[in-house]
């Protein structure tokens, strides 16, 4: 195995879309184009499936340096409300479009860090959201904590709004690797506010853990697994560190890049994490997921209804996903959009009646029969060739995962692609052999981190 890690460990996309961000067509994209197909798209589905939204609350009180997201160190709480405020403008423009009164079945806060807001303050977030719009029958709403500020209070007060799943970003319990990446909490915050939230009624709690971090060990890991499995979370994302220390706005320049544990390191990291938790009684969920039985992401596997988008994998499938606030990232089936990064921008164009937008996608045809393929390899480590691809185009791909198959990562059938045991490790991988426009035009610069 570790001879496959050093074989297939380089760079390549996330797929939370496809095409990938850096493959989008500015030339093929317009505010135009992306308010049509939003509005087609809530036409088609908003009765039947609801709408999803993603709310990026981008603000941190000191910046950790494992994280790549968009955000904003700040102390000064003063900058919630007017950042709410630009929150519900941008949100009435959509509502504006939509004509009627949206039906939202997911909605997920994410970071940043959303708990940097006050209680009250996220109350008056999510009660301005629903004064038009209606919460449907089998709603999800879930949001990020931070064990180290995420309050009582908190979690109460989302709860009484209807959110049922929150998750918790631990990364790792070991005092050196915390201090390497700037993220302190101990084990007993964690238990804490795991129990808390459960007191409250939360059905679903989750646990964060990233492998291949700064000073970080196997022994390290084995450590944080056996935690992690004393508090038995609902559900574990098991990441692999994403260094990707060139991105603008990160914070990956707290250590030195010899501090990161090699790639054999690594690899023993992710296979004891991976054997611990099925060993605990978790069931591996696409990439990077974990779930006891009883959680919802398990049931939603075993009944083929699993999801992929910009939030990370979801019970169910919307087609629709507004982003809402800083670089935000909306889906419309049809196409892509993302807002922009300053938030002195953001504020301003929503205050002026205009939808923050710094670039998008069009999907073409092509990209929508693809985007299938890459979907169901993420959630069901299968694809079936029935999407509509030409059979030249089927070769191609199948001629890119010749040497996977030799390698016993996928099963090449003559109606579908399996993958492996082996192979789910790689599956970042087989879904690049699918990436049209990676290899139409290969990238000139780094543009993702590793995939192992």
């Amino acid at each position: 195995m570790c001879g496959l890690v050093q074989k297939y460990n380089v760079p390549g996309p996330r797929y939370t879309s496809y095409p990938t961000v850096p493959y989008w067509d500015p030339e093929g994209f317009s505010g135009r184009k992306w308010k049509e197909s939003v509005t087609r798209t809530f036409n088609e589905t908003n009765d039947s499936q609801g709408i999803s939204l993603y709310i990026h609350l981008p603000f941190c009180e000191s910046m950790c340096t494992f994280c790549g997201c968009h955000k904003r160190i700040t102390r000064q709480h003063s900058v919630e409300v007017p950042y709410i405020q630009a929150l519900l403008k941008e949100w009435k423009l959509y509502r504006e479009l939509f004509g009627k009164r949206p039906v939202i079945r997911e909605l997920h806060l994410g970071g940043g860090t959303p708990t940097f807001f006050s209680p009250e303050n996220l109350q008056m977030l999510i009660r301005g959201l629903f004064r038009e719009a209606d919460r449907a029958a089998d709603w999800e709403f879930s949001f990020e904590g931070h064990p180290g500020n995420t309050t009582r209070e908190h979690l109460q007060a989302l709860y009484d709004e209807g959110f049922r799943r929150v998750s918790f970003g631990v990364q790792d319990y070991n005092p050196s690797v915390q201090r390497a990446i700037n993220r302190i909490q101990t084990y007993d915050q964690v238990a804490d506010i795991t129990r808390i939230s459960r007191e409250i009624g939360y059905t679903s709690v989750g646990h964060d853990i990233i492998y291949g971090l700064p000073l970080q060990t196997t022994a390290h890991m084995a450590e944080t697994i056996r935690k992690t499995a004393e508090i038995r979370p609902d559900r574990i994302a098991l990441y692999s560190y994403a260094h990707v220390p060139w991105l603008k706005g990160n914070g990956q320049r707290g250590f030195r890049k010899s501090d990161l544990p090699a790639p054999k390191e690594k690899l023993r990291q992710y296979q004891l994490g991976k054997k611990a938790l099925q060993d605990a009684g978790y069931s591996e969920i696409g990439m990077d997921h974990f779930a006891l039985p009883s959680d919802g992401l398990y049931r939603s596997m075993k009944a083929g209804q699993l999801h992929r988008n910009f939030m990370g994998y979801t019970v169910s499938n919307t087609r629709l996903m507004i982003g809402l606030g800083v670089s935000s990232i909306g889906d419309s089936w049809y196409g892509f959009a993302q807002n922009v990064k300053s938030i002195e921008e953001y504020e301003h164009l929503v205050s002026n009646g205009i939808l923050p937008l710094m670039r998008g996608h069009a999907l073409t045809a092509e990209d929508e029969q693809v985007r299938r393929h890459v979907l169901d390899l993420m959630c069901r480590f299968e694809t079936k060739w029935d999407k509509g691809l030409p059979e030249e185009t089927r070769r191609e791909i199948e001629d890119r995962l010749r040497e996977p198959e030799a390698d016993g990562l996928v099963v090449l059938g003559p109606d579908r692609l399996s993958v492996t045991e082996d192979g789910r490790m790689f599956i970042r991988n087989i879904c690049m052999a699918f990436d049209l426009r990676l290899h139409t035009k290969a990238p000139e610069t780094r543009l993702f981190s590793m995939t192992v």
